[in-house]
């Protein structure tokens, strides 16, 4: 349910239930949680790129898999709640391709992603309304972090179906591409992180994420904390000496 390709040191991972939208599972929360806790502890994979097969990113759960009983939701998003917190932690850069529909927990998964990328033909909807539920998959945090609390709670109580354009108008993808160039152009920026300073990437992300609970003071510290540590990695060290020998660093994610 979750195909899996290696290009230049980026891991190409795409959801793989086309005929249903690459709607949600159990079965495939725990594929994507394990082939994303690999993916960390894989020197070889310095950067990711998430995406969904057919026309479709992902349309959010599959309300089929719980049949006619009632499900237990709070048991079932522990499931989608150690995915989100791998997708947080990902010490490597993430690129999202959202090449379709993004609904739901589907649309929760993409905002997850580093850099997002949409196709023309994509759209967005939280959809967790018109089903009688509350935002998961951390959507209720990283939503309005992204758009502000007055437009998260737009979007959420009202669930409008969002064009990729009025997605990347209020921050929630970077670029919008033509369909048939949107792999083309994530696999080119993912290639780029890959061969980025990694390991700095990871400390970024984990300041950007740490410091929306801390003070100014608080956060001051952490800085200075991260940037003691990236300031011993072999990356700092040839980034150093490629800007004195005026040439392109070579950077190897240590």
């Amino acid at each position: 349910m979750v195909l899996k390709e290696r290009q230049e040191g980026v891991l190409i991972l795409s959801l793989n239930r086309p005929e249903k939208l690459n709607a949600i599972t159990g079965a495939l929360l725990d594929e994507l949680y394990q082939v994303l806790k690999e993916a960390q502890e894989d020197p070889g994979v310095r950067a990711l790129l998430l995406t969904g097969a057919g026309r479709a990113f992902c349309a959010g759960q599959d309300l089929l898999e719980f049949g006619e009983g009632k499900p237990d939701y709070e048991a079932h998003l522990r499931r989608y709640n150690r995915v989100v917190e791998a997708l947080a932690g990902l010490e490597k850069p993430l690129v999202v391709a959202v090449n379709g529909v993004a609904a739901g927990a589907g649309m929760s998964l993409a905002l997850w992603g580093d850099l997002r990328l949409a196709a023309l033909e994509a759209s967005f909807t939280p959809a967790f309304v018109r089903i009688g539920l509350v935002p998961d998959s951390g959507m209720s945090f990283i939503l309005p972090r992204l758009v502000g609390l007055a437009k998260a709670q737009e979007l959420l109580l009202l669930s409008p179906r969002l064009s990729a354009e009025e997605a990347q108008a209020l921050g929630l993808v970077h670029r919008v591409v033509p369909g048939e160039r949107l792999l083309e152009e994530a696999l080119a920026l993912a290639r780029e992180l890959a061969q980025g300073p990694t390991r700095t990437y990871a400390l970024t992300k984990k300041l950007l994420l740490e410091t929306y609970r801390l003070s100014l003071t608080e956060a001051l510290a952490l800085e200075a904390i991260l940037q003691g540590e990236a300031g011993r990695t072999q990356d700092h060290e040839e980034g150093v000496r490629a800007f004195r020998e005026k040439r392109p660093p070579r950077f190897v994610g240590r």
